[in-house]
């Protein structure tokens, strides 16, 4: 057994995309081991911002033989009446570098039998350079020099060793050797790797730290060790923080954290602005006492060791006060206009140049809001709060310090809102009219908000699909699958069963042309988006597909609903036994629908009878209304019924009229069926 590392010396890459890269190089990695048949006991992965490895642990000496059989023509038309080969045999064993004396018969074939020998280890890892490295793919490319190669940044080194021998192969003009380069500042340009086993330690010698989860442990650490010594409080648990972690992380190859410190009069700002300057521009952790109040402090990572680390911080500080300013002025200067002055400015800017303004697009949204808002039932506060944060919910974009930060717009609306005198559900409103902000983001708390989230979003999905800038493919500039999904946890989260086919083609009747397009393309994007969802939640395909099929008026959350009820019974032991049943009931009825009720009078069994009595009270709208779950238990009634029904009545009788009774009874139930989705869709293990 022996061990190899490769590694790829890069300029420093985007932070954000170190860590998918090193996972997409151990996974090119396997493939590629499993493909050459050269198996390892353990794949380990590094990077830092210059580099990606891996190294295999534990790797055979050569890949194993394998036995191969290929069959090729029919005995018959491989030899003629005298058994002299034919054309067509002679030309499989041309294909295979064989003749045909080495074609064996069996089971009325000719096959070509051959030992595909293993090969040594070094001659199948020269092979890794132009099968996985090359291979990469990335969200951003780069080229240089005279080169037409993309990647994610300029190759400049190549490392490739099994235990202490290299591995020849070359990518453009840069030749695979034992050298690698140490930390930029810290370390000579190029470090002498003796052989596989030493590779991080000999990293560690040249102050890179190139275990990618070792370093974060590491950076972790020492940010709390300065937080307890000086009794602060600092948050590593929240989504934000972990990015934040994660993006410091890949910025830097020897970590050195320390604390610096701003002026308290700057604490005046709202909080938020305090932390999007420090952690959104300059990549700080922002502190808090015991209650939460936010200190004059901050902690970051230096990519360095210890050395003139006062003038590290002192430089940090200067950078961030000259934040804090600029935050400062605005701050004030902003609180000397009125809301009314910048909605005079939001009425002149373009919401996109095919579709209108920001203003036209806060009208419709308005209207939009009104409509939702009634369906649901909003109380007279409520909707007089949400009609007041419809006319001004954008009217922040134009303050300065959103033109400053724009990370802020939202919540300075919602700061400034209540400055100016708004109630606080407008203000709030305001807010959260942006949430989610990710797939996995917190949705609006309140109702008004909520309302003003979803049509906000809903707006913008149906001008530009009107506009024909439908998302393609991966390219989605305008964050429209993010709305959809946005609408759909919020629906989910409030519970609000709303008919979203009857409120589209109402909003759209209510606005004319720049709304045109056909809501059947709306709703199947918002279906996507909970497919998306769901699959995401680690729900099988099968029952995803099953459970989004016939999307009943548009309502989501029933849909959310019957994908999880699906899931959830996939576990029950007559789970298999009770879509048997449905599912052959729904292949029959969809052959011959019929509308007509279902007459007794043409029964000819007591099986018949006992369907009938068994669904005669089952209305969809009525088990709908209760709920999937509800649906469902009284669908799986339905199996012991069906069944008896199928072992003593055949459906296609002779009697005309018995015939049709039978397949009414059949649509009737599938009706019922039809409400869980598609489930003809599931697979039956």
């Amino acid at each position: 057994m022996a061990n190899f590392v490769l590694e790829i010396g890069l300029e420093e890459m985007p932070a954000h995309l170190v860590t998918s890269s090193e996972q997409q190089l151990v996974e090119r990695t396997r493939d590629f081991l499993q493909e050459h048949r050269l198996a390892v006991k353990k794949i380990v992965p590094f990077s830092t911002p210059r580099r990606l490895a891996v190294k295999l642990e534990g790797l055979a000496d050569g890949s194993e033989s394998i036995q191969s059989e290929k069959r090729g023509p029919a005995i018959e038309r491989a030899k003629d009446d005298e058994s002299n080969w034919s054309k067509a045999a002679q030309g499989f064993a041309r294909g295979q570098g064989t003749t045909p004396d080495q074609l064996d018969e069996h089971d009325g074939y000719v096959w070509y039998n051959q030992t595909i020998p293993g090969e040594p280890a070094d001659k199948i890892l020269a092979k890794i350079g132009d099968e996985v490295v090359t291979q990469m793919k990335f969200s951003t490319y780069m080229k240089w020099a005279n080169f037409d190669f993309l990647y994610i940044r300029p190759i400049r080194w190549l490392v490739a060793l099994l235990d202490d021998e290299v591995i020849d192969f070359s990518i453009l003009d840069v030749t695979t050797d034992r050298f690698t380069r140490g930390h930029r500042f810290l370390s000579t340009d190029h470090v002498e790797i003796p052989n596989a086993d030493k590779y991080a330690d000999t990293l560690k010698e040249a102050f890179v730290m190139a275990d990618a989860d070792e370093r974060k442990a590491t950076i972790s650490q020492q940010l709390q060790d300065i937080a307890a010594k000086n009794n602060w409080h600092l948050d590593l648990d929240s989504d934000a923080a972990q990015d934040l972690l994660e993006e410091v992380n890949n910025i830097v190859e020897w970590p050195t954290a320390f604390a610096g410190n701003f002026a308290d009069k700057y604490l005046a700002l709202p909080k938020e602005v305090l932390i999007t300057s420090m952690r959104e521009h300059q990549r700080f952790f922002f502190l808090t006492d015991g209650d939460g109040k936010l200190l004059p402090h901050f902690l970051s990572v230096r990519n360095g060791n210890d050395q003139y680390l006062d003038n590290v911080i002192a430089g940090n500080e200067k950078v961030l006060v000259a934040r804090l300013e600029d935050a400062e002025f605005f701050y004030h200067e902003d609180q000397e206009k009125s809301i009314d002055d910048y909605m005079e400015r939001v009425k002149k800017l373009v919401f996109h140049e095919k579709i209108g303004t920001v203003y036209e697009h806060m009208q419709r949204v308005a209207g939009l809001a009104k409509i939702l808002g009634e369906k649901l039932g909003l109380d007279a506060q409520e909707q007089k709060d949400l009609a007041r944060a419809a006319q001004i919910y954008k009217f922040d974009l134009m303050t300065g310090m959103v033109g400053e930060f724009d990370e802020l717009q939202g919540i300075m609306g919602e700061h400034y809102a209540k400055l100016f005198g708004e109630d606080d559900g407008v203000a709030q409103a305001i807010r959260e009219h942006y949430l989610p902000i990710s797939a996995k983001g917190e949705v609006a708390k309140t109702n008004v908000g909520a309302v003003l989230a979803i049509a906000d979003k809903l707006d913008s999905i149906d001008t530009f699909f009107a506009a024909d800038m439908m998302p393609t493919g991966s390219n989605d500039p305008y964050g429209l699958r993010r709305a959809a999904t946005g609408i759909v946890r919020t629906l989910e989260a409030k519970n609000w069963h709303l008919n979203l086919d009857e409120i589209i083609s109402q909003y759209q009747g209510e606005n004319g042309a720049v709304t045109e397009t056909n809501p059947q393309g709306i709703i199947d994007f918002l279906t996507d988006r909970v497919r998306k969802q769901a699959l995401d939640q680690g729900i099988r395909q099968d029952i995803v597909s099953a459970g989004t099929s016939n999307i009943l008026k548009g309502d989501f959350v029933y849909v959310v609903d019957r994908v999880k009820v699906l899931n959830e019974h996939a576990q029950d032991s007559d789970f298999r036994a009770v879509m048997e049943a449905l599912t052959r009931v729904a292949r029959l009825a969809v052959k011959v629908p019929v509308t007509e009720a279902v007459d007794p009078k043409f029964f000819a069994n007591d099986a018949e009878k006992a369907l009938y009595e068994a669904t005669k009270d089952l209305h969809l709208e009525d088990l709908e209304a209760k709920g999937p779950e509800s649906l469902y238990k009284a669908l799986a009634a339905l199996r012991q019924p069906i069944d008896n029904y199928f072992d003593s009545t055949m459906v296609n009788d002779d009697n005309e009229d018995v015939r049709n009774n039978r397949y009414a009874q059949l649509n009737k139930t599938y009706v019922l069926i039809s409400g869980l989705g598609d489930l003809e869709e599931i697979v039956i293990k």
